[in-house]
C-alpha cells in the first residue's frame, strides 16, 4: 500500500513539474513576442520620423533619399545586433553591453568609409550587463552620436579620433538595504571641428539629435554637451540593480 502511495505522489510531483515547465515556456514565448512587437514599433516610429523630413517638399534628390535609407538601416541594425548578442549569452534577459558596443563600433567603422584616417577607441569596463529596456535606447544613442561624428566632425581632415567611454560611477558605500541603483556615465567624444558655440543642441533640426534627446529622457538621464577641441557628449543615468 505504501509503495502505491509513493508512486502516486511521484506521478503527482512529475505532473506538477511538467505543468510548471509548460507555464514557464508559455511565459517566455509571450515575453519574446512582446519584445519583437516593441522593437517593430520602434522601427516603425523611426521610419515615420525619417519620412517626416521629406513632407511638403516638392523636390527631393536621389542622394538625400539614399542617405535617409542608409541612416534608417544603421538604426535598425543597431537594434538587431542587440538581439544577436543577447542570444549568444546564457542569460536571455541581460545583454553583455560591453561586447555589444565593440560589435557596434566595428559595424560603424565598416559603414562609414572615410578618406580621413579616423580611429574609433573604446574605453569601458568588461561585462557590463544591461536589460533590454536600457540596452536598446542606450545602444541607439551611441549609434547616433558616433555616426554623427563620422559624418560631420572631420571635413578636410587627414586624421581624427572618436572615443566611447562607459563606466559605473562610484558614489561611496551603499547605505542600509544595499544599492538599489547603479549609476553610469557615458561619454562619446571626438577631436573634430566641433559644434559652433552659438548653436543650441535643442534647436538643431536633426533627426539624430531629436532621437538622442528623446532617448535620454526615456532613460531618465541627463546629458551635457562640451565643445572643447571637438565635441564631447556626457550622459549620466541609473539602472536598477537585480534583487
Amino acid at each position: 500500500m505504501s509503495a502505491v502511495s509513493f508512486i502516486s505522489r511521484d506521478i503527482t510531483e512529475r505532473k506538477k513539474a511538467e505543468e510548471a515547465l509548460r507555464n514557464f515556456e508559455i511565459a517566455r514565448k509571450k515575453e519574446l513576442h512582446h519584445r519583437i512587437k516593441n522593437n517593430l514599433q520602434v522601427i516603425s516610429s523611426l521610419l515615420d520620423l525619417q519620412a517626416d523630413l521629406f513632407k511638403g517638399r516638392k523636390t527631393i534628390t536621389d542622394s538625400e533619399v539614399l542617405k535617409a535609407f542608409k541612416e534608417s538601416i544603421n538604426r535598425v541594425l543597431s537594434i538587431a545586433l542587440i538581439h544577436e548578442e543577447l542570444y549568444k549569452g546564457k542569460n536571455i534577459d541581460l545583454l553583455n553591453f560591453s561586447q555589444y558596443i565593440r560589435e557596434l563600433a566595428n559595424n560603424l567603422l565598416l559603414t562609414y568609409s572615410l578618406k580621413a584616417d579616423v580611429s574609433l577607441n573604446i574605453d569601458m569596463e568588461e561585462n557590463i550587463f544591461l536589460d533590454m529596456d536600457t540596452a536598446i535606447p542606450l545602444g541607439m544613442i551611441i549609434n547616433e552620436l558616433v555616426s554623427n561624428s563620422f559624418k560631420y566632425a572631420f571635413p578636410d581632415r587627414d586624421k581624427g579620433e572618436i572615443r566611447i567611454k562607459l563606466r559605473r560611477e562610484e558614489k561611496g558605500k551603499c547605505k542600509i538595504n544595499s544599492c538599489k541603483y547603479a549609476d553610469f556615465v557615458l561619454i562619446v567624444l571626438d577631436d573634430g571641428i566641433g559644434i559652433p558655440e552659438n548653436l543650441d543642441i535643442g534647436d538643431l533640426d536633426s533627426l539624430g539629435f531629436q532621437l538622442v534627446t528623446s532617448l535620454v529622457d526615456q532613460l531618465d538621464g541627463e546629458f551635457e554637451l562640451k565643445r572643447n577641441n571637438g565635441t564631447e557628449f556626457t550622459m549620466r543615468f541609473s539602472v536598477k540593480n537585480d534583487a
